[in-house]
This record gives structure tokens, C-alpha cells and sequence, in this order.
């Protein structure tokens, strides 16, 4: 799709962010800018049979130098 100023087509463009170090692009031309949405079925929580009194705890637990 050729942009209306000039012959060539249209591209992302780049645009300063006040306060930041990054810059960021606009949106490809004929694209969607919404962000997909995926889930990860490992992460869901399954009720487990054998479980013992701590093991929720266990499981929510963070290790430290996270």
C-alpha cells in the first residue's frame, strides 16, 4: 500500500518516548497491535490426592534470590 506523500510503501515509524531510553515502533501496516493472549495448561492448579499438610505451601513458595 503505497503511503500518500510519497511512492513508497507504507513502513512502521519510530517514535520517541519522553523518559525513556527505549524507542518504540508503531504498528506494522496490516496488522493486528493487539497482544496475543496464551495460556500455559502446566501452570493451571490440578487437585492432587496424595497431598500432604504443606505441600500448597511448598508449591506457592518463592525462593529467595528470586
Amino acid at each position: 500500500m503505497p503511503d500518500a506523500k510519497s511512492n513508497e510503501p507504507a513502513r512502521q515509524r519510530i517514535v520517541r518516548v519522553p523518559g525513556s531510553r527505549r524507542a518504540r515502533l508503531t504498528p506494522a501496516p496490516d496488522t493486528d497491535p493487539s497482544p496475543d493472549v496464551v495460556t500455559n495448561p502446566a501452570r493451571t492448579r490440578k487437585p492432587h490426592g496424595d497431598a500432604g499438610p504443606n505441600d500448597a505451601r511448598l508449591r506457592d513458595d518463592v525462593p529467595p534470590h528470586y
